[in-house]
């Protein structure tokens, strides 16, 4: 996470458009069928390790991963970072409300961060062209994208150069936590990466999505064989 935050304050300084991914199990298996999101994950400036299953895959492949980089928890320490060093943070994604809300609580707890605008994740393709220059005119050093995986970074992805910030996250449903309308999984099941459980557990919905988890680790096995 250190050295995660150190490099997103090192693109922050270098003013050059970086796109950042957080990457788990299901975005991974996802991009196996997705040549876009694929590319994107190959070609981002920096994918952090968003999940447990992506941490123990390094390790049985042989690659040093020290600690999951949740992308939550990422987006934490920038907000407290921003308000220490001043950055200006844009928030777009969510359903109507969701943004404004996860803005208050930013807010709250870290007093003197400036979050210069907010914006819900529903739109049409004509009101992007509004939505960027939005964004342009508040002039951000962090862009935060609520949208979904992949539609978050696919937009990024397309969008990026025009948009001209420093840093552009995807982080999914960061701002659903923020908001309250969502409960993370109580420490001791994160530490024990049980955090897919919880969520499994609250959002029974999830359960087709979460077969993606026993396929990444036959994927993982297989590859490593080969």
């Amino acid at each position: 996470m250190a050295k995660a935050v150190k490099i997103v304050e090192e693109f922050i300084a270098a003013r050059k458009p970086r796109l950042i991914a957080t990457a788990n199990a299901e975005m991974v298996m996802m991009a196996q069928n997705d040549c876009e999101l694929k590319k994107i994950l190959n070609n981002a400036d920096l994918v952090v390790p968003d999940g447990a299953g992506v941490v123990w895959a390094a390790k049985y492949s042989g690659e040093l991963i020290p600690e999951r980089v949740a992308g939550f928890d990422l987006v934490q320490q920038i907000l407290r970072k921003a308000a220490k060093n001043n950055y200006r943070i844009y928030f777009f994604g969510g359903a109507p409300g969701i943004a404004e809300q996860a803005k208050t609580w930013a807010e709250t707890n870290y007093a003197g961060v400036k979050i210069v605008g907010v914006r819900n994740g529903f739109f049409a393709s004509d009101d992007e062209p509004r939505i960027i220059n939005e964004i342009k005119s508040s002039n951000p050093d962090v862009l935060l994208v609520a949208l979904g995986v992949p539609k978050q970074e696919k937009w990024l992805a397309q969008n990026i150069a025009q948009l001209g910030v420093p840093i552009a996250i995807g982080v999914g449903g960061t701002f659903d936590v923020m908001a309250g309308v969502v409960n993370r999984a109580p420490i001791w099941m994160q530490r024990a990466n049980l955090e897919w459980l919880y969520r499994l557990l609250s959002q029974p919905q999830r359960a087709l999505r979460m077969l993606a988890l026993p396929r990444f680790v036959l994927k993982v096995m297989s590859f490593k064989k080969h």
